[in-house]
C-alpha cells in the first residue's frame, strides 16, 4: 500500500504561494499547525499505522511530515517510511535536499535511508519527489538491486510520468508513482488564509 509524499499532515503548498517576509503572519500560523500535526516516530506516533500493517499483513510505504523529537523538537523532515507486513519500520528516509521554498519548513536528510529492504513484495526502496531527478541517489538504489522502486510525489503530469518511465528503464525495475490524494476542498475551513491560498477550492 503506497501513500503520497507527506500524506500524513499534508504537503505545505502554502510555501509556494505566500511571500517570504511579506506574509509572515499566515506563514507563522500555518507552520505552527504543521509542526503540531507532524509525527514523532521515536515517540511511537506511527504505532497505529504499524499495527494496521501487521493486522492486515501488508507492506506500507507512507510519506509524512516528521518532527525531530530528540534534538530540537521542532525541526521537520519530509520523510517516507517502509513498514513491513509484521508491523516493523524497515526503513526511514528523509528527503535529502528539500527544494527552494521547502527549505523554509524541512531540514535536510542524512542519506542513511538510501537503502533497499527485503519485503514479501520484493526488494523495495523509495525516493521522494524531485529526489528522483538525482542520478547518484537513484544509482544508490539500483546498485543495491531494487526491484520495486516507489516514488511518492506532490507533482503530477506528463513530464513526471515520463520520468517514472525513464527510471524503470534505467534501473531495470518496477516503478510505482503516487501523487497527492487531498484536494483544496478537503482542507479545514479554519485554515489560516484559506481563501487566499486556495481561491478555487469551492
Amino acid at each position: 500500500m503506497v501513500f503520497s509524499e507527506t500524506s500524513i499532515a499534508g504537503y505545505p503548498l502554502w510555501i509556494w504561494r505566500l511571500r517570504p517576509g511579506s506574509d509572515w503572519g499566515p506563514s507563522e500560523q500555518l507552520h505552527a499547525r504543521l509542526v503540531e500535526n507532524a509525527v514523532d516516530i521515536g515517540a511511537g506516533e506511527l504505532a497505529p499505522l504499524c499495527e494496521a500493517a501487521r493486522r492486515h499483513r501488508v507492506v506500507v510505504v507512507c510519506g509524512l511530515n516528521e518532527r525531530d523529537g530528540r534534538s530540537s523538537r521542532s525541526t521537520l523532515y519530509n520523510t517516507v517510511v517502509i513498514i513491513g507486513d509484521q508491523g516493523e519500520i524497515l526503513n526511514r528516509h528523509c528527503k535529502l535536499m528539500p527544494i527552494n521554498p521547502e527549505r523554509m519548513v524541512w531540514g535536510m536528510g542524512d542519506a542513511s535511508g538510501l537503502r533497499v529492504v527485503e519485503t514479501p513484495a520484493g526488494r523495495l526502496s523509495t525516493l521522494m519527489c524531485w529526489e528522483n531527478y538525482m542520478p547518484l541517489a537513484r544509482y544508490a538504489l539500483y546498485a543495491q538491486g531494487v526491484e520495486l522502486y516507489i516514488a511518492p510525489i506532490y507533482d503530477s503530469g506528463a513530464d513526471w510520468l515520463g520520468s517514472l518511465q525513464h527510471i524503470a528503464r534505467e534501473g531495470c525495475c518496477w516503478v510505482i508513482g503516487c501523487g497527492t490524494v487531498i484536494e483544496a476542498r478537503d482542507l479545514p475551513d479554519d485554515l489560516p488564509d484559506r481563501r487566499q491560498l486556495y481561491p478555487d477550492s469551492d
